[in-house]
């Protein structure tokens, strides 16, 4: 069943294609620079700016039940447990090996081989993500809960995504995140903050308590309470344009500028307010911590399209 509202960002049809990004070519490697080169087409809901979209009608409520005077939390920076920390990602070039990919969720995962490197950066904890981007192909190869097993590897679930386009998965679909998203496109990464000076992408963010429903772009939900004061999996939020940012670091405004442009998807469960990020030594922990200044009452809820409950 769906609860109908305006359609703000409609699901983009998965065979819908646009002109792949151009750009610099990315660097190789973990957490590897991409020197600017737009992840997605310019039609992707991930790339559209919001800071003059409607505010939800509901938008009190669900602020509220993610956490008024909760603060941000940057998950990722420089130095946690004796180095960096936050969802790492690696770029390889068109000749890695694929290797064969075994998943606990098949019916859900696109089937391998997936061309991740035997030393392919893990996400440290249970979610273990892996995170894979070919530069050549320009393909997105995400596990989650990922475990080497030789020859290949072994993961709860895994998507890809051509990031030439603005295809979604399938209705109803898991990817390596809970709400069918792609993970690479809402982290935080140090090239766009140091190098670009401008994140021109929504963010990646989790809250404790989602509903049993989820809203365009993601496709699934992970949660069995169908309260409508709890937010849908792919609700976006934004920073309130009121919001000043002049007090911050400019390395925190670049990420808070983001905030207010191109808000912030829920992604997945965990805890409330915590934003997404990639791991780099070059991260000032300080600079990132001025974010926890910033509270839950300074968003607002961009407006839903259609509630999909079942």
């Amino acid at each position: 069943t769906a609860t109908p509202r305006p359609t703000i960002f409609p699901t983009p049809s998965p065979a819908a294609t646009a002109t792949p990004p151009s750009g610099p070519q990315p660097d190789l490697g973990a957490n590897a620079s991409l020197h600017g080169k737009p992840v997605f087409a310019g039609t992707s809901p991930w790339n559209q700016p919001i800071d003059r979209a409607p505010v939800d009608p509901a938008s009190a409520t669900l602020i509220a039940s993610i956490g008024l005077t909760t603060g941000l939390h940057p998950d990722f920076g420089a130095n946690w447990n004796g180095g960096p920390f936050g969802i790492p990602y690696v770029v390889v070039a068109g000749s890695q090996p694929r290797v064969p990919v075994s998943f606990d969720y098949a019916d859900e995962s696109d089937p391998g081989p997936y061309p991740v490197p035997p030393d392919a950066p893990t996400e440290n904890g249970s979610d273990a993500h892996v995170l894979v981007v070919d530069r050549d192909a320009w393909k997105l190869y995400e596990l989650f809960a990922a475990a080497k097993a030789p020859p290949g590897w072994h993961a709860g679930s895994g998507a890809t995504f051509d990031l030439k386009t603005d295809a979604a998965r399938p209705a109803g679909w898991t990817s390596a995140d809970a709400a069918g998203l792609p993970i690479f496109p809402g982290l935080v990464r140090y090239d766009e903050v140091a190098e670009q000076k401008a994140i021109r992408h929504a963010l990646r963010f989790t809250i404790a308590k989602s509903r049993k429903a989820y809203v365009a772009p993601a496709t699934h939900f992970a949660s069995a309470n169908t309260s409508a004061g709890l937010p849908p999996m792919g609700m976006r939020v934004r920073l309130k344009a009121s919001f000043d940012l002049s007090t911050f670091p400019p390395d925190a405004q670049v990420i808070l500028q983001a905030m207010k442009t191109y808000g912030m998807f829920v992604a997945d469960n965990g805890s409330n307010w915590y934003v997404s990020g990639a791991p780099d030594a070059r991260w000032n922990d300080d600079t990132l911590g001025t974010l926890k200044g910033v509270k839950g009452s300074n968003f607002e809820v961009v407006q839903m399209g259609t509630v999909i409950t079942k």
